[in-house]
Order: C-alpha cells, then structure tokens, then sequence
C-alpha cells in the first residue's frame, strides 16, 4: 500500500492500519486522527500542519525519522521504537510512550505536558527547552540525556533511572 490508497482509505472511513507498512512515504499535511498505525519507517510526517492525534501508534517503528513539529496530540505509542527520531518543536501533549524506546531522540523544544513517559528509554535524549510539566517519568532511562532549561514543574521521577544525566540552568 502507498501513502495515496491509505489517505483513500482513511477518507472513506477505514481507521485500522495496523498490518500495513509504508516505507518512504510521504503523509506531509495529512490529517490521521486516530488511525491505528504500525510500520512508517521512513515515513514522511514533518510538517506542522499534520496531524495524527489520538492515532494509535503501539509498537510503531519511526526510528530515525523527522517528525520535526509534528502534532502528535493524545497518541498511543507504548512499546514505540523511535531511536533518533527527530521530534524537536512536537507538540506531544498527553502522548502515551510508556516504554517506548527514545534513545538518542531529539525533544528539543518539545511539548510533552501531561505525556506518559513512563518506563521510556531516554538515554541520551536531547531534552533541551522541552516542556515535561506533569510528565510521569517513573522507571525512565535517563542517562546521557540532556534536560538544559526544561520545564520538570509536577513531573513524577520516581526511580527514575537519572544517573549521570543533564541538567543545567
């Protein structure tokens, strides 16, 4: 399938993605609000004007992809593989990514308020200027990450695995 007949089928009603892969697709400016998508490797889906919330994304792979601004609002990515995934400037409000794998991801700018960060593996995440206030970062790898000038206002770090990780105001 192409990233075409999926914004056909998306428009016709179809929500369940879930067996399809597109790989090197572009889906810039397209509107998947809560469609239940799995494999997007090499997915285009960097434009501001995107949006996938309330998508449900469990074990997606985005791993090295630009998801640069994107709005990915209320989205389910538990289990999610996104290893330096450029999210810098997303807007991730109350995204689910309990144990997802973020490793090397840039965050930069981000806005997690009130996401699941829950068991994530941030290690050595470029967390710089994000917003994580109410963030629940419980049992999150955090080594290596670099968390200069972001907002930890009401977030949860409990067990937070935070050794030798960044924090510099």
């Amino acid at each position: 399938m192409n990233a075409q007949e999926l914004l056909q089928r998306y428009a016709s009603g179809q929500r369940d993605f879930s067996r399809i892969t597109l790989i090197h697709e572009c889906l810039t400016n397209s509107n998947l609000m809560g469609a239940h998508l799995a494999d997007l490797t090499g997915a285009e889906l960097s434009k501001k004007t995107k949006k996938i919330a309330k998508a449900y994304l469990r074990q997606a792979r985005l791993n090295r992809e630009n998801q640069a601004n994107a709005e990915i609002i209320q989205a389910c990515l538990t289990n999610a593989k996104m290893i330096r995934c450029d999210l810098s400037g997303a807007d991730l409000r109350d995204a689910n990514f309990r144990e997802a794998n973020l490793k090397g991801a840039n965050l930069g700018g981000a806005d997690l308020r009130g996401a699941n960060l829950r068991g994530t593996n941030l290690q050595n995440a470029d967390l710089r200027g994000a917003d994580l206030t109410g963030v629940d970062l419980s049992k999150t790898k955090l080594k290596g990450a670099n968390l200069k000038g972001a907002y930890l206002d009401e977030s949860a770090l409990s067990a937070a695995e935070a050794t030798k990780f960044f924090v510099m105001y």
